[in-house]
């Protein structure tokens, strides 16, 4: 017993960790990240497999955490899909370092390592390693240049953005 506890200690403290050369940005203000982000591109994961027009929506929480609710379109269902999380800064709230939790006490890392720093427009996200990676922006389409220099900056600490899947937001039924 004592070994399994110890396994899923490691395996959860390692769920929060930061990949090699990422940086969560400073001087991080939380009241301007609040409200909706549009997912403009994402790395490929089983949890949003096939959705469209996703969205993050950012609200505090009564505990001083941050409310989370994602949510996509599902076109083969014609429905809406949401998922509701919890987020806590990991280190202090000025560093763009958040540990969130969609399912009981399993978090795993938000990690915002690049942002329009003057208003709030556009950020890159990863989780704790580089299979994860968010484009997200404050309107469903983004300018080209700065699309591209996102995508450069993740490319260029590692990511494998040859593999991004760029979101479709047209069409948006019932809401």
């Amino acid at each position: 017993m004592k070994k399994i506890a110890i396994v899923l200690l490691l395996l959860l403290t390692g769920c929060v960790g930061i990949p090699e050369q990422v940086k969560p940005v400073d001087h991080f203000k939380l009241e301007k990240y609040l409200g909706r982000w549009y997912e403009i591109a994402r790395l490929d994961h089983s949890f949003e497999r096939g959705l469209t027009r996703t969205t993050a929506d950012y609200s505090l929480r009564d505990d001083g955490g941050v409310r989370v609710l994602n949510r996509g379109y599902a076109p083969k269902e014609k429905a809406w899909k949401e998922a509701e999380g919890k987020a806590y800064f990991v280190k202090g709230p000025d560093q763009g370092y958040l540990k969130v939790s969609f399912f009981g006490p399993f978090y795993g890392s938000y990690i915002i390592f690049e942002l329009d720093r003057e208003n709030y427009q556009y950020a890159l996200v990863c989780g704790p390693d580089k299979s994860y990676l968010w484009i997200l922006a404050r309107a469903p389409e983004m300018k080209q240049d700065v699309k591209d220099a996102l995508v450069a900056k993740a490319a260029g600490l590692g990511f494998d953005t040859g593999n991004l899947i760029f979101v479709d937001h047209r069409e948006w039924p019932g809401g």
